[in-house]
């Protein structure tokens, strides 16, 4: 299980205000310490980015591998900005991501087999509403799955986000489960070994207590790494649930174990 930083993220002012004014110091320094946290992979988070999205995200992308070669999701709704970064990254990119919702279909997916990039593929409706149980979100990857045929994508380029929603939801605590479920039964499912990720973060969303924050996502992570998620997306600043990832690594693959993993 790869561990992706979701730090670099639009939402946070640090993060804003360096890149309103093509500050590269304050992303370097967030770059580096998830890098040194444990980071396999940097989540480049810049929502929809509607001034100056070439500028911007070419900007984002170029000063993430100044100090680092990990891989790089170019997270975006703005297709001039994803193209920008899929253009911009000199190592391994990931689109992150698209859904069902036909401008994205027509946007954003096509980039994958331009640039022979692994896409992320959201598991919502065309009006983005989340699936209620895993039976529809099997019906969702089904119909995923069929919109990268269509466009001439391979099956290895794909990743699924089944969509963790937050335990506060009304039917929180009955989709975390659902969602374990799905992740163990997906490959049979499509028929071949399909990558998945999952959002840690959005599972406590709105919860504002940070101990029983960490507590709740330490306990999911194990069940999300057992039924086989290949990448989690998380805050690599919460140690407690880095430690708990870390340590669910040589349980969970074949090999000799070593205390020196830990």
């Amino acid at each position: 299980m790869k561990l992706v930083a979701d730090n670099l993220n639009i939402i946070n002012p640090v993060i804003r205000n360096a890149l309103e004014t093509l500050d590269p110091e304050p992303i370097r320094e967030m770059v580096t310490r998830c890098e040194i946290a444990g980071a396999d992979a940097i989540d480049i988070n810049t929502g929809p980015l509607s001034r100056a999205p070439i500028e911007k995200m070419t900007f984002l992308v170029e000063t993430v591998q100044s100090v680092s070669t990990l891989p790089i999701l170019i997270d975006t709704t703005n297709p001039k900005a994803m193209e920008a970064g899929l253009q911009a990254n000199k190592n391994i990119s990931i689109i992150n991501g698209f859904s069902l919702e036909p401008q994205k279909l027509k946007t954003i997916l096509p980039l994958a087999k331009k640039y022979k990039s692994d896409i992320i593929g959201y598991l919502l409706y065309p009006d983005s509403s989340v699936p209620q149980d895993a039976s529809e979100r099997f019906d969702l990857a089904i119909q995923i799955h069929k919109a990268i045929h269509d466009h001439g994508i391979e099956d290895h380029q794909l990743i699924i986000d089944p969509i963790i929603v937050p335990l506060s939801w009304q039917d929180g605590i009955r989709q975390a489960p659902e969602i374990v479920n799905f992740i163990r039964i997906l490959p049979d499912l499509l028929g071949f070994p399909v990558k998945t990720i999952a959002g840690l973060s959005n599972l406590t969303s709105g919860y504002g207590n940070m101990k029983k924050k960490l507590r709740m996502e330490s306990a999911y992570l194990p069940m999300l790494a057992a039924a086989g998620l290949d990448m989690a997306l998380l805050n690599m600043f919460h140690r407690e649930t880095i430690e708990v990832a870390k340590a669910c690594v040589p349980l969970i693959r074949p090999g000799v174990f070593s205390w020196e993993e830990l």
